[in-house]
């Protein structure tokens, strides 16, 4: 009879210790943001003057696929492994870059909305480049470093280069 009791008393710690943990429920939400006509005519005429045929997303961003992938494509609560190398349009040193073959995770959420309208585009093992109006940027605020210098100037103009090595 102990024995059985025993059992008994054991089989939902044991059970409740194979319980998976709740997860996080997702808070992120697709943006609706559009650029305005003004920032996409802009870019626009900067591209054809640098011969660059980019395609428009509808919210205004350009972006040219390089590689399409033959993985899963990223929603907006998925976490991404990527690398990639931002600069302002029309300067060719990056402001920010992480080019580390391991890539970084990042949540497609949390980032800049020019990230979010065109990366769903592609699949894990894809590459694209972006060309970002301001206010699907960084907008009207200057984005800083550690050491309070401005990295990206109020209403740039932005260009990424991501490589989307894995969705999860």
């Amino acid at each position: 009879m102990k024995k059985w009791f025993l059992l008994f008393l054991a089989l939902p710690i044991f059970f409740g210790a194979c319980k998976k943990a709740s997860t996080k429920a997702c808070t992120y939400t697709e943006s609706a943001l559009v650029a305005p006509a003004a920032e996409i005519a802009y870019l626009d005429s900067a591209l054809a003057a640098d011969g660059i045929a980019a395609m428009q997303h509808p919210s205004g961003v350009f972006y040219t696929i390089d590689s399409i992938g033959t993985g899963v494509n990223p929603g907006v609560c998925s976490i991404m492994t990527t690398t990639y190398i931002g600069n302002l349009y029309d300067y060719a040193i990056p402001f920010d870059s992480y080019t580390d073959s391991a890539g970084t995770s990042l949540t497609l959420g949390s980032l800049i909305v020019g990230w979010q309208k065109v990366l769903p585009l592609i699949n894990a093992g894809g590459k694209v480049t972006l060309y970002i109006p301001p206010s699907l940027g960084y907008g009207e605020v200057a984005k800083r470093n550690g050491d309070g210098d401005i990295i990206i100037p109020a209403h740039s103009y932005l260009k990424f280069r991501i490589s989307l090595l894995g969705v999860f």
